[in-house]
């Protein structure tokens, strides 16, 4: 039984560090001066591309709160 909520709560772990990598991946694409920048594409693709990271890890944390 110990190793069931072992592995439960290091996959939770798992799944919060994964949640917060790509936020703060998403938030380091967008915004005026972004901190995350891809030099031969230009800045407003990248900024696009950040603001879907953020809301597919918003969505999916949120399908993952309603599905338990």
């Amino acid at each position: 039984m110990a190793k069931r909520q072992s592995g439960r709560f290091l996959n939770f772990i798992a799944w919060l560090t994964g949640v917060l990598v790509s936020l703060a991946v998403g938030f380091g694409m967008v915004g005026t001066n972004p901190t995350l920048v891809i030099p031969w594409i230009p800045m407003v693709i990248t900024q696009i591309a950040g603001w879907v990271v953020i809301v597919t890890t918003i969505v999916s944390v949120v399908m993952a709160i309603l599905t338990q």
